[in-house]
Parts: C-alpha cells; structure tokens; sequence
C-alpha cells in the first residue's frame, strides 16, 4: 500500500479546529516573512557598509582652470609691478587635477568604480602616489612648497628668456618637526646671512652647518615678511654623522627680478603651474599677445633656465582643457607617450620642450600656422 498524506477535511472540522490551523499557519507565514525581512535588511546593511568602506585608491579627475593673465575673486593670478606692463587679452590656463581619496579623504567603492569606468578619471593605488602615513597636512605642505617653488621658477625663466637680470635668494621650504630649527626659523623666511657669510643658494648652506659641533649655535640673518630679524639656532646631532651640527630645514631658491612680481592664486599646489606661468610674466612684460585673444591652456614643471619637465596628471589636464573651449594645449614633450594614448577627441596639442619652444609654438598658432610641433 502506498503512503499518502491524509488532507484534513476542513468540512468535518469543527470552528475551534479551523481556528487553530489558521493560528498555526499564521505563525509559520510570519516566521518566513519575518526572516526574509531579516534577511533582506541584512544583505541591504552589507552592501551599504561595503559602499561606504573607503578603499586603499586615489581618485584623479579634471581640476579647474586658472587664466594666469586673468584675475580670481578681484586677485590678479600675475602682479607686475615698477616696471613698463602691457593689457593682456584672451587666456593662458593652467591646468589642474582633483584629488579624492589617500590622504584627501576616503574614496568610496562606488567612487572608484565610476573612476574607473570613466575616460576622463584615473583611479591609482594610494601607495603609488603617497608614502605610507602621509597625512592630509603633510601633502598640502609638500604641495605649497612645489606650487612655490615653480612660481619662483618661473620669474627665473621668462626673465632669462627676456635678457632681464636674476637674482636669487635662500628660502626656507621646510622645518622638520622636533628639528633644532622648529620655533626659531619658519617657513617662507629668507636667509640672507648665516654666521656672517652671505648666502643666496641653498646648498651654500649645509656646509656652514656641517662645520659646527652639536650643541654649538648658529646665526642668521633672515627677512621675515619683509622685515629684517637676526636669529640664533642651537644645533643638534647630524643623523648621518653625529660629530657634525644639524638644522633640520629644507631650503629652496627664490628668484627675484629687479621689480616685483607677485601671485595671486591661493589653494593649488604642486610643480605643473610653472610653464604657464612663465608665459604669463612674458605676456604681461611684452606687447605681443601671446594667446591670440583665444583660449590656451597647459602645463609643465619649468626649471630657472627655462626647461619644460613631465607632470602629473596630463590625461585629466588635457580633458579640462578641452572641456572649457581652450583651442589649443601645450604639453611636455617628456610626457607625450601618455599624450599619443588619452588625447580627448578635439583638442589640438602641441609638445615643447622648452619656454622657448612654448612662445615659438604661440608665435606659430597665431599665425595660422598648422605645422606645429606634436607628440
């Protein structure tokens, strides 16, 4: 005989029968829901926690342009003056690049797949870009002293491209914390002076040091915002040979020229200003237009003699020119290997090698000349 399951036959069951089975079927039917709910709920936790994990990548996208012969908030970006200046018309850009995530704030999952997805972003592994612990602080700090350093650059080359004299200057880029220098020298004073030598180059400095026993003080003469002082260093014990003093600051060389000029643009930083900006000291000290009343931008580190280097970030640089109309991009010649593979669609690059390089190529373009130098 086959075993079958015996149905209950709700037409001999009387009312309290019915009520129990419906009891007990209600129950087993909220158990089920109630645990799918909790199920449910659990998996949407998940995935929103997982979204919301910051995860070990930096983020790269196009940044704002800054027209460098062009003023922000009422601020001209160049200020020139004691000297002859001429208007200036149409733009000389220079080009920047976002950051999210690493020491910037935590990048999201979801943040990094639409990096990754995108054309115009660059999703980089943190530890290719930051040492290990480098702080928020820490890399605004580094990248104030390069957007610093390739101002003064700057003054260097576009007036060593005019024939104007130079002169330079120590400045003080950075104090290492919990070094002798900290609370006595800060940044941004110049040296002028130390222990009575004169100085105007930063490794002119380490030997005077080096000189001195730990323990032993050194003077200096400095400019603190633009008032002489005269402050005194006790030195500590070199790290690489305890016998020998110790500052604990980096310095860097600050270009002058025989009139003043000085920027105006706050909260950038890194190197990859400094080509544009050299171009917009020239356009401002000559009566050539440079950018042909139209939209230019760039970018490239700029050495004091006026060479152009690799940058950072040329991909992002290129589609925020493009994206803001600028009819035409200079870019390092070292960087055209990325060039040649995430030029977006329309713009029009030309590679230089030099400030030289860079006006010729203007000089060209402004008169209609096709035949310009590419990657």
């Amino acid at each position: 005989m086959t075993d079958q399951t015996q149905v209950p036959d709700i037409a001999t069951m009387t009312i309290e029968e019915l009520e129990q089975q419906y009891l007990v079927e209600n129950a087993t039917y909220k158990r089920m829901r109630q645990a799918s709910f909790i199920a449910a709920l659990l998996l949407a936790l998940t995935v929103l926690i997982v979204a919301f994990l910051p995860v070990p990548y930096v983020k790269l996208s196009p940044g704002p342009m800054f027209n460098t012969v062009g003023s922000v908030d009422g601020i001209e970006l160049i200020k020139i003056t004691g000297t002859k200046t001429y208007p200036t018309t149409g733009q000389l850009n220079l080009t920047t690049v976002n950051e999210r995530g690493g020491p910037y704030g935590e990048l999201t999952l979801p943040e990094a797949f639409t990096g990754w997805i995108s054309d115009k972003d660059v999703v980089l592994p943190t530890s290719d870009l930051f040492e290990p612990g480098t702080t928020k602080q820490d890399a605004q700090e580094e990248n104030q002293v390069d957007f610093s350093s390739s101002q003064s650059a700057a003054i260097s080359a576009a007036l060593t491209y005019l024939t104007i004299p130079v002169t330079s200057q120590v400045r003080v880029a950075q104090v290492a914390q919990g070094a002798p220098a900290n609370g006595t020298l800060k940044v941004g004073d110049i040296i002028t002076a130390v222990n009575g030598t004169k100085v105007n180059k930063p490794d002119q400095v380490p030997p005077i040091i080096k000189a001195q026993k730990p323990g032993a003080t050194a003077t200096f003469e400095i400019i603190r915002s633009k008032t002489p002082a005269t402050v005194n260093v006790v030195l500590g014990a070199n790290p690489k040979d305890p016998a020998q003093g110790y500052l604990g600051i980096l310095g860097s060389t600050e270009y002058h020229g025989p009139f003043p000029i000085e920027f105006g643009l706050q909260d950038v930083g890194g190197p990859s200003a400094g080509t544009m900006f050299a171009l917009g000291i020239i356009d401002k000290l000559t009566p050539e237009n440079l950018s042909n009343d139209q939209i230019v931008a760039g970018t490239g580190t700029i050495s004091p003699t006026g060479a152009v280097g690799a940058i950072g970030g040329i991909q992002q640089k290129m589609y925020a020119a493009r994206d803001n109309g600028a009819q035409l991009f200079l870019a390092p010649k070292a960087n055209c290997s990325s060039v040649r593979s995430s030029t977006p669609e329309g713009l029009n690059v030309a590679a230089v090698d030099t400030l030289s390089d860079a006006v010729d190529v203007l000089r060209k373009w402004r008169a209609g000349s096709t035949d310009l130098p590419r990657c």
